[in-house]
């Protein structure tokens, strides 16, 4: 039996882990902290899925929350002019419905469902110092920690990685409380607003410890009115400054937030990262080599809400590239090509949320301006969130734009 450590206890890491156990490797994760301090931690993401993703959890029997999740069925774009008015709109539903679980009440779970299904759970920080003797005894190392000191381990792409520094400053706030949006009542949807040079505010129904929810998410240009939260208020002054810059920028959407309430003490979250693609293979002190995972190797801005989609298809494509390796060595090249194999759907991902991060040129405005007008524009791009790999027909090439809008 094949013996496999991933040091990570995210979506990816834990999907792999429960994933490689139905297929009877020996697997141990490792992880900072039980789950008890998860579930009593702060929120850690917005983590909406859409249906290529969550299919890879059904497939493992990890829905384990699939039937109380408010169902997403669709995506609505607004854009606020000068005077904070509504100059476009339009909504356009999903083929298949997605759906968001606080991270807190998901990889908790999962990480007690690892030991129920016959895994390892190690609980413990990790160092490269601790990892080097560790990794004498696997088969097969993962690193699925996109934090701390094991990310030194693998090597920033320039060529890849456009951006030196974060390209948004990230607020959010898990909220009840919020009234139907009045022109789709009856269908819960991402609502993508966007406040041109300011940043933008998504809002993203969820599900979290106290049950269906709300997310509010603002990202905000740096140096802009939505970066305002280097002074990390607290929980409750978060709330009212989210409320108010909804009140300032899109009145439409405060009006039916300004009731909402936290759902708990910990469901505010503030910060930002750098967008950055690595090289998979890291290399220990020892010389031993290491497989970087998700956003350990590629970590996007959360603006087209792929972060917890790359980590499930990433974990789906590694589980692949395993099972297909059967008892060979789990060498460098063999690591090489279970990240290339990722990767040609990952770079789709990367291009389209690096291009989202600049002003938008005039095809892409052209693209949503026609999509309120035809509904079939507006649904090819909410369906895109679920298959990124489309936009390179239509959406990043002003010809291929310019063709699609004319045949549509």
């Amino acid at each position: 039996m094949r013996k496999v450590l991933i040091v990570g206890a995210g979506q990816s890491g834990l999907q792999l882990a429960l994933s490689l156990l139905d297929h009877d490797y020996d697997v141990t994760v490792m992880s900072a902290r039980t789950p008890d301090e998860i579930r009593s931690g702060k929120v850690m993401s917005t983590q909406c899925m859409f249906h290529s993703a969550l299919q890879h959890e059904r497939d493992h029997k990890l829905n384990l929350w699939e039937e109380e999740t408010v169902r997403v069925e669709g995506l609505g774009v607004s854009i606020a002019g000068p005077d904070s008015s509504r100059v476009l709109d339009w909504f356009a539903p999903l083929e298949h419905y997605a759906q968001s679980v606080d991270q807190r009440v998901k990889m908790a779970a999962w990480l007690e469902l690892v030991e129920d299904r016959g895994g390892k759970v190690v609980i413990h920080g990790v160092t490269t110092s601790d990892l080097a003797p560790l990794a004498k005894l696997y088969d097969l190392v993962v690193v699925a920690a996109g934090k701390g000191e094991l990310v030194q381990l693998f090597d920033r792409i320039p060529e890849r990685s456009p951006y030196t520094e974060p390209q948004r400053a990230l607020s959010l706030a898990y909220v009840h409380g919020l009234e139907p949006r009045p022109e789709h009542p009856d269908k819960a949807a991402v609502r993508f607003n966007i406040i041109p040079g300011a940043g933008e505010l998504f809002m993203i129904p969820a599900y979290t410890l106290s049950g269906n929810c709300d997310i509010l998410f603002f990202e905000g240009v740096p140096g802009g009115p939505l970066d305002c939260w280097d002074d990390r208020p607290s929980p409750q002054q978060h709330l009212d400054r989210i409320l108010s810059l909804m009140k300032q920028f899109l009145p439409w959407e405060y009006e039916r937030s300004k009731n909402a309430v936290l759902t708990d003490g910990k469901a505010t979250l503030a910060g930002g990262y750098t967008p950055v693609v690595r090289n998979a293979v890291g290399k220990l002190p020892s010389g031993t080599a290491v497989l970087g995972m998700a956003d350990v190797v590629v970590a996007n801005d959360p603006i087209t809400g792929q972060g917890s989609n790359n980590a499930s298809h990433c974990a789906a494509s590694y589980l692949d590239s395993i099972l297909e390796h059967g008892d060979k060595p789990f060498d460098e090249a063999w690591m090489t090509a279970a990240f290339d194999k990722y990767w040609e759907y990952a770079q789709h991902v990367t291009t389209w949320t690096n291009a989202m991060l600049q002003p938008p040129p005039p095809h892409v405005l052209q693209i949503i301006g026609a999509a309120g007008e035809k509904p079939a524009v507006a649904t090819r791009f909410a369906n895109g969130f679920s298959d990124p790999t489309d936009f390179q027909h239509w959406f990043f090439d002003p010809a291929k734009a310019e063709k699609y809008l004319a045949e549509a």
